[in-house]
């Protein structure tokens, strides 16, 4: 084979790899991510939409405002939703290879998330003293199920960035050659975005029937 037919060839892969791994102009990871995340947009919009089918139908109490204590709930959303803004900074910055502020956005992220977690965690406990149990009625069942698939979604999330972290102090992974942190910044901004719409049509909603 000639030189200028070996180059030719090196070139037909080159183009081919590129073509390859970034056919639509998305690196392919994060293009399956954004599929995933469509498909959890489902699963979140018919759990949504079962609560909001059955929402007032229970038969026997207790009822949400009977349980419902929607200042502690603001404390936990507030929180979350400031993670948010920490896990930008974070994707921002290991971006600008800014190790230090990288690591402790993602510290601080994850420590809001289990916050959040602890929350909720201590709102169940609540409300099941106050007799809202799984079984006991449909709006137990159905909110009970709506917001407990989120809250492992975010204590899913917490041990992501918690791992991520490790994995980038070892020098694993670099956030200024790959996406593995803006990818994990796009499930927490999923998240949080899906929290907004439970907790307006779960909690701010019965408050203004």
């Amino acid at each position: 084979m000639s030189a200028a037919s070996a180059s030719s060839g090196a070139g037909h892969d080159e183009v081919f790899d590129e073509h390859h791994w970034r056919s639509l102009g998305v690196d392919n990871v994060k293009l399956a991510f954004w599929t995933f995340l469509g498909s959890d947009c489902f699963f979140f919009a018919s759990l949504i939409g079962t609560y909001m089918y059955y929402r007032g139908q229970s038969l026997v109490g207790p009822y949400p405002l009977d349980v419902f204590s929607v200042e502690v709930t603001s404390i936990s959303t507030f929180v979350l939703l400031m993670s948010s803004f920490t896990m930008a900074l974070a994707v921002l910055f290991s971006k600008t290879n800014r190790r230090g502020a990288t690591v402790a956005m993602l510290l601080a992220t994850a420590a809001m998330g289990a916050t959040f977690v602890a929350f909720q965690m201590y709102e169940f406990a609540h409300f099941f003293h106050e007799g809202l149990t799984l079984q006991g009625n449909l709006f137990g069942s159905t909110f009970y199920t709506l917001t407990g698939f989120h809250g492992t979604h975010v204590a899913l999330g917490v041990l992501w960035l918690l791992a991520s972290t490790f994995w980038y102090v070892k020098g694993w992974i670099r956030g200024d050659e790959g996406i593995a942190i803006e990818v994990a910044g796009l499930y927490w901004h999923f998240v949080d975005i899906v929290w907004i719409v439970i907790f307006t049509v779960v909690y701010l909603m019965e408050f203004v029937r």
